[in-house]
């Protein structure tokens, strides 16, 4: 009967699979819709058949497998980098206890958000005219997480936002209108901004390369985007590499308040 000794649970293996379930699901939430998806697949299965081997003491094959897991560990940091990289972003970034509505519960310890620096309502007016004429634009809004490295790809500025300045920024015929504008604080701080593309394949094909760089930028940083369709004048809000449904403009500026704050 030592054999079923495993299934003597303790209160701290019951916790031990939650909290590996929990890593799971959010490892499998990273790379879902990319290539790595299948290499992931790979390794759990390769992994659940070493611990099986261990399992019923075959000593041969669970040695060569448990070498195969050892030395693959390099190869695996160089495969899944760019998922490595996201899943520290959200385990590091300061917003992530306020994205789960933790931090919010104690007033004493928020510190004044973007939010209210931002004009959200130029910011919005601007948008709404420039869908109306299918006026095609990005607008990317910091947190906390720098946008150095890509803002050095465009041109710098440093101007106050409001409706104006947006709109003819955007406008078509200005040289500034290709590329992404940077928001900080209150400041539109560089134009032309080229932001890396994402590499999902399960974003929908209506959805050109604007869609692609804003769902880009979001996923590698905190930052949120607003992406006018120069084809649809569709006003897409984007957040953690995902697209946010809202109602009315209204309802967009409460959304984009809540995730500043």
């Amino acid at each position: 009967m030592e054999f079923f000794n495993f299934l003597d649970f303790k209160i701290t293996d019951i916790i031990d699979i939650l909290l590996v379930a929990i890593l799971l699901y959010y490892v499998y939430k990273l790379v879902r819709g990319t290539v790595a998806i299948n290499i992931f697949i790979g390794i759990v299965i390769v992994w659940g058949f070493w611990k099986l081997t261990q399992l019923l003491d075959m000593k041969m094959i669970s040695s060569v497998v448990g070498g195969f897991m050892s030395v693959g560990l390099i190869a695996l940091i160089v495969v899944f980098q760019q998922e490595i990289r996201k899943f520290l972003l959200m385990i590091g970034s300061t917003n992530f206890a306020r994205n789960r509505n933790f931090v919010k519960r104690f007033k004493f310890l928020k510190q004044e958000g973007v939010a209210s620096k931002l004009d959200i309502d130029a910011v919005l007016k601007a948008c709404d005219k420039m869908s109306r004429s299918r006026t095609g634009a990005i607008l990317v809004i910091k947190r906390s997480n720098s946008l150095d490295f890509v803002k050095s790809t465009g041109d710098a500025m440093n101007v106050e936002v409001n409706q104006p300045i947006i709109e003819s920024i955007f406008y078509k015929n200005s040289p500034l209108h290709d590329g992404a504008a940077i928001i900080e604080n209150n400041q539109i701080t560089a134009t032309r901004v080229i932001l890396p593309l994402s590499t999902e394949r399960n974003i929908p094909l209506r959805f050109g390369l604007r869609h692609r760089a804003a769902i880009g930028i979001t996923e590698r940083t905190d930052a949120v985007a607003l992406v006018l369709s120069e084809e649809t004048g569709l006003i897409s809000y984007i957040n953690n590499g995902e697209f946010v449904s809202y109602k009315d403009l209204s309802d967009l500026a409460n959304k984009i308040k809540s995730d500043l704050l």
